[in-house]
């Protein structure tokens, strides 16, 4: 009962901080720490022994590191090799040797603060990944750098330090074999056998086995390293990438997922418990002293591997601050390095408590990283010289949507100019020989400059809503012989688009969905002839809708009798056009056939 009590009540708190200090901007990281020092020993003493907590919630940085393995298959895992390994060897390396004076300084000897500055240069898997996703940043250059950089020290630093084995010891050889036969004993057992083992139990279709599967294979896997001498950390991460190319991977991560974000909470809450305010405030110049030095130290190094790698400016302050903290695995080290008298118990709590405040520094440091990474943004100048000759197509905003356009045009050797205030999208399309320039389509000189005044059609692709309305009112204000067609996010923007007068509207994800309906139909055994003409007969219905409701677009219980008065009046077109013929479920529509079983 004692255990559910706590269990209970670390829900309870996580439940009430969490949301709280997400509604104050601070992040969910911040909440679970702050739930943790209430409740440790240096506020309530509600738990009076975090390290036990914190050794169960650790499983969470396990699961995490599966779920990361499933994202990465093997042939893509090669491909980012050398980010992965130089980047790495460069972080690790520079931190370790900018921090090595710390330990000096500390007392320690040159070989224990070489062994220091290797423990505090290791950063927080959990954390960073954490403040990535919470700000959609992981597919971003530094994202991906800082994944690369993180995926390093998991793979190769941590079976060096967190693993038993001694090579000082007569058994070395011994314990290195065996390692080493677990690790290719667990790519067989992934690769060949526990996939067959997955097929047997998704044909049970018993979805809490196949969950008790995922488990199994996490645990199982990060055990077996564990009893070789390695990191269980690693061993989930692998048991993760030789699932990676499986038909179960989504289905794994969905299951996986909601263990790893409790677990991963419990983990940040054991953090927060794990601090000893009456040290922090004894030793407070040390512990203050330690923290900002590990933090400009790990700063300096990393911003340099940015540039090693050739990262744009504005992404360099977002990946100094993203892993600038110390990592979850110091904990281990310090307290092993406790326990074999490398040096004192003092020196651990000092680092233990800079690394955590390092950690709880994150989400504050990222925000002024972003903000000061934003600042690079205008060290060019918009482009200015657009050529003499002036393309018929004038194209605001070349992403996803846009390049379709560009394309389209280019079959038909048609020219235009695009236009796109992302630098590094520019530059990259430029490699591909099209003419597209760095440039403001919301300035009414850049557009004139372009030859919007020659010009024939403006296509405006750009994804902000506000974005394409000022870019409409402009065209339609000053280059009265465009040709305007604009993107529109929904039905409600295609609405004001066409207040403002633009020539014509395409919602973003009509075309699509229509496409996607006519597959589900075709999947369902309907004929493919029946099921597109259910698709145009659907569209040329919600295309006249949508016409007609323009006029009562601002007047919302108008717009919603129209649209169950339509809803009516499309089953009853449905049975008209279609002979009224009924589905299984006796609903009108399109005669369904079974597909045919060869």
């Amino acid at each position: 009962m004692h255990f559910l009590y706590e269990a209970a009540v670390l829900l309870g708190a996580a439940i009430i901080a969490v949301p709280l200090f997400q509604r104050l901007g601070l992040g969910s990281i911040l909440g679970y720490l702050a739930a943790g020092l209430i409740l440790g020993p240096s506020v309530t003493g509600f738990i009076a022994e975090p390290e036990t907590v914190l050794h169960f919630a650790e499983f969470g940085v396990v699961m995490l590191l599966f779920i990361i393995g499933l994202e990465l298959e093997p042939s893509r895992l090669w491909a980012m090799r050398k980010r992965l390994f130089g980047l790495g060897v460069l972080q690790l390396l520079g931190c370790a040797a900018l921090l090595m004076p710390l330990g000096l300084t500390l007392g320690l000897s040159v070989e224990v603060s070489v062994l220091l500055g290797l423990i505090l240069a290791l950063s927080s898997t959990a954390f960073a990944l954490q403040v990535l996703n919470e700000h959609h940043q992981l597919p971003s250059p530094h994202g991906q750098a800082a994944f690369a950089i993180l995926l390093f020290q998991d793979l190769a630093l941590l079976p060096l330090f967190a693993g038993e084995i001694a090579v000082t010891s007569e058994d070395s050889w011994l314990a290195v074999l065996r390692g080493v036969g677990c690790v290719v004993a667990a790519i067989v057992f992934g690769r060949l056998v526990f996939p067959r083992v997955l097929a047997v139990v998704a044909r049970s279709a018993v979805h809490e086995v196949f969950t008790a599967s995922a488990l199994f294979m996490v645990l199982g896997m990060a055990l077996v390293m564990e009893w070789a001498g390695l990191s269980m950390a690693l061993g989930a991460f692998l048991g993760g990438v030789l699932l990676a190319d499986t038909v179960y991977r989504h289905e794994l991560e969905a299951n996986i997922e909601p263990f790893k974000g409790l677990l991963l909470g419990l983990f940040f809450i054991a953090v927060g418990m794990s601090v000893d305010l009456a040290l922090v405030f004894d030793n407070l110049l040390w512990v203050l002293g330690i923290t900002f030095g590990l933090l400009i130290a790990k700063m300096s190094i990393i911003a340099g591997v940015g540039l090693v790698a050739r990262l744009p400016w504005t992404e360099l302050p977002r990946l100094a601050t993203v892993i600038a903290q110390g990592g979850e695995f110091a904990f281990v080290l310090l307290t092993a390095a406790v326990s074999a008298e490398v040096f004192d118990q003092r020196i651990a709590s000092l680092c233990i408590a800079a690394v955590t405040l390092s950690m709880a520094l994150t989400p504050f440091l990222y925000r002024a990283g972003e903000r000061f990474g934003a600042r690079f943004r205008e060290t060019r100048a918009y482009d200015g010289d657009f050529g003499d000759d002036s393309p018929p197509v004038l194209i605001a905003g070349l992403g996803r949507f846009g390049q379709m356009v560009a394309r389209m045009l280019k079959t038909q050797d048609i020219n235009f100019t695009a236009l796109d205030p992302n630098i590094r999208q520019v530059e990259f399309i430029r490699r591909f020989g099209s003419r597209i320039y760095y440039a403001d389509a919301t300035r009414l000189d850049l557009l004139r400059a372009a030859g919007a005044e020659q010009a024939r059609v403006l296509v405006i692709a750009v994804d902000d809503a506000d974005t394409a309305n000022t870019i409409a009112r402009l065209a339609k204000l000053h280059f009265p012989q465009l040709k305007v067609f604009a993107r529109a996010r929904n039905r409600h923007h295609a609405w004001l688009l066409m207040e403002i007068g633009v020539d014509g509207v395409v919602r973003e994800t009509f075309p699509a969905s229509l496409e996607m309906s006519a597959e589900v139909l075709k999947g369902l055994g309907y004929p493919s002839s029946n099921a597109m003409d259910a698709v145009r007969t659907f569209r040329d219905f919600d295309i006249r809708l949508f016409q007609d409701s323009y006029e009562h677009r601002h007047d919302e219980e108008t717009l919603v009798a129209n649209e169950k008065a339509a809803m009516a009046e499309l089953q009853s077109l449905f049975q008209k056009e279609l002979g009224g013929r009924p589905l299984r479920d006796g609903t009108p529509g399109v005669e369904r056939t079974e597909p045919e079983v060869p």
